[in-house]
């Protein structure tokens, strides 16, 4: 019984222990479940991550906002070779039937000098001929610039003693003491660092070279703030044609005042451009950008213009077509759907242009768009319920944005497109790549003013220059600043 009893007592111990053993196997499978369950969900969080960084590096200027001159030198050749595919190969210049453009002779009041050739023998029996002028004759025209040589006019401030004793000296008049260089040539130099944006030390340097003019870089910094006044009736003139046009177009960018980031806004219609250097894109601020919210606004669907009415509004196709490009070229089921709203847009962009071409009439344009719309917005929507990340949020938005998607339909004299503004701001843009921005609010405002002034003078058919000198030279005297808008 005793060897029994031991035996049973051994026999419980090693159940005892075969319990405990299995207990930290199961523990130890537990660890192993919730390590395996970690380790997916990182595998996940990684593939996610590698995803969001192959989007981040397949960026172009086709898919994304991002400029052209973004683009490496590998997805432009890339970005080419896919335009030329499916075209015909055709020979580089004109290509047959193709309309030739040939320089335009000026008219006789613009010529300066007139050399009348006459023929001296026949050429068929070499007999000497009179110089008897034909009605008709044949007209060839060489330009020539002349020799530039900068024109000096010293003032001699003569002293003069009165009988009295005292000793009296002539005084300059007002606009010829305010500045040592006159209006032509302080628009040059303004034209030259604030539309062509060289650096003030080529401007010095093209100035030396060109006219043999010595000028410091102070004197040019000087210059600009004395022009960037005169020019703030113009643009003041500029801004309140913008806000009162019944079509507008707007963009942003980034800009930089002493290293700091700034934004640089742009509204412009067919008649005027007007740049704005402000602290910030937010919503308070663009509306004191476009203070009156009056007509219709093209853009793209940036939060901080959801103050304006989505009725009047137009958003950029174009920046939506970019969106579907990015969709397109994903992993998964979002390209797929990418690739329906590429389908779409495309046709969409075909009826237009036939419509613009007068291929077709208005009312056939918007007969044939009615079935698109409620497809394209089916569409859509069909992508919000997929629930896809990346996807169904931004096809949300754009439906958010209903109303504004379609106003080039309903109403004329709208573009699908904010190309307009985008095209107004490239200058803008080139400006900043190589100057890095401004350095003061003083060189912002000249900044703002020179580019809304000659942009909107060349809308207006106005010679640049003939214009900045006017308004430098009325500054100058004090007499009223030319308009910059011709009356309507």
């Amino acid at each position: 019984m005793q060897d029994a009893a031991t035996r049973i007592a051994e026999l419980e111990r090693e159940l005892s222990d075969k319990v405990e053993q299995l207990e930290r196997l199961r523990m130890q499978l537990q660890q192993q479940d919730v390590q395996l369950q970690q380790q997916r969900e990182q595998i996940e969080q990684l593939k996610q991550l590698v995803s969001q960084l192959k989007e981040l590096l397949d960026r172009n200027s086709s898919n994304s906002s991002l400029p052209p001159s973004s683009d490496s030198r590998e997805i432009r050749e890339k970005l080419r070779a896919n335009r030329k595919r499916g075209k015909k190969k055709r020979k580089r210049g004109g290509q047959p039937g193709h309309r030739g453009s040939t320089r335009q002779l000026l008219p006789p009041e613009q010529v300066q000098h007139i050399i009348d050739l006459f023929p001296q023998r026949c050429e068929s029996c070499w007999r000497p001929l009179p110089q008897v002028a034909d009605e008709q004759p044949q007209r060839y025209q060489v330009t020539e610039l002349p020799p530039i040589k900068p024109e000096t006019t010293e003032f001699r401030q003569h002293a003069v003693g009165c009988t009295c004793g005292h000793i009296t000296r002539a005084a300059l008049a007002p606009e010829v003491a305010c500045s040592p260089f006159g209006p032509r040539l302080s628009s040059i130099v303004a034209a030259l660092t604030g539309v062509y944006h060289l650096s003030r030390r080529q401007a010095k340097t093209m100035l030396s070279d060109l006219f043999g003019i010595e000028i410091s870089l102070g004197a040019i910094s000087a210059i600009e703030a004395r022009v960037s006044d005169a020019l703030s009736a113009p643009w003041q003139q500029a801004y309140d044609s913008v806000q009162d046009a019944q079509v507008k177009h707007a963009d942003g960018t980034s800009w930089r005042q002493g290293g700091k980031p700034q934004q640089l806004w742009v509204v412009a219609t067919t008649l005027a451009t007007v740049f704005m250097v402000v602290a910030d894109g937010s919503a308070s601020t663009l509306r004191l950008v476009l203070s009156k919210l009056k007509g219709m606004l093209i853009s793209d669907r940036a939060k901080a213009l959801n103050f304006w009415a989505m009725k009047r509004r137009q958003i950029c196709w174009a920046h939506l077509l970019r969106k579907f490009v990015s969709f397109s070229e994903r992993d998964g089921p979002a390209s797929g759907y990418g690739k329906q709203m590429l389908q779409y847009t495309g046709i969409m962009f075909e009826m237009y242009y036939a419509y613009k071409d007068a291929k077709i009439t208005r009312e056939e344009f918007r007969r044939r768009m009615q079935p698109l719309r409620e497809q394209f917005e089916a569409l859509l929507q069909r992508a919000v319920d997929a629930n896809i990340k990346g996807l169904s949020g931004s096809c949300a938005d754009i439906l958010y944005h209903r109303e504004a998607l379609w106003a080039f339909v309903d109403k004329t004299g709208i573009e699908p497109t904010n190309n307009h503004a985008e095209q107004q701001l490239r200058a803008f843009v080139l400006w900043r790549r190589r100057s890095f921005g401004t350095q003061s609010e003083r060189g912002n405002r000249f900044a703002e003013r020179i580019m809304t002034v000659v942009h909107t003078a060349r809308k207006q058919g106005r010679h640049v220059l003939s214009y900045l000198t006017q308004v430098c030279e009325a500054s100058r005297t004090g007499q009223p600043t030319p308009p910059l808008l011709h009356k309507s």
